[in-house]
């Protein structure tokens, strides 16, 4: 467990020798268990939301707010449970890297059209593009924490598309 704490903090590797101000942040900060804990249950929520979104979507008239409402609301709380594992200011440095910024930035921005698309354009069909472009973008954000991973996809895409 130690271990992964380590190699997830991004302390594999480090020395043990600490500043004042490091031991202070460390102090002051969630445990491990309760990070573990936080994560488990934002992620729970938000696949039980994005779940029941899913569900909500045979409802007649309201269904498909209802499906856009807890599907976006559930992949931005999935998104946001790993900050509990890393700490918010190192998860979004790792969003911005240069391999996930293309991702993140689609996947946000498909958030917010698709919550646009709904409510204030009123175009259904606009907003299931959205959502779906969120799950492609989320995916590959995603996978781009597993080495070589994207790589390999590129590869059999384009094989198959020879």
């Amino acid at each position: 467990m130690d271990k992964l704490k380590s190699v997830l903090s991004g302390e594999e590797g480090r020395t043990q020798d600490r500043s004042v101000l490091q031991a202070a942040n460390e102090a002051s900060t969630l445990g491990w268990g309760t990070r573990v804990k936080g994560f488990i249950g934002c992620f729970v929520v938000g696949v039980c939301c994005t779940v029941l979104g899913v569900c909500m979507l045979f409802i007649p008239r309201i269904g498909i707010i209802l499906f856009i409402v807890f599907y976006t609301f559930g992949n931005l709380c999935s998104l946001c449970s790993t900050m509990f594992l890393m700490g918010p200011v190192k998860q979004l440095k790792r969003m911005c890297d240069k391999t996930r910024a293309l991702a993140t930035t689609i996947m946000l921005t498909c958030l917010v059209l698709t919550l646009c698309a709904a409510f204030w354009w009123k175009n259904f069909g606009l907003a299931l593009f959205f959502c779906i472009l969120q799950v492609l973008a989320l995916a590959w954000y995603g996978l781009s924490y597993i080495p070589f991973v994207r790589d390999a996809i590129l590869k059999v895409v384009s094989v198959c598309m020879k």
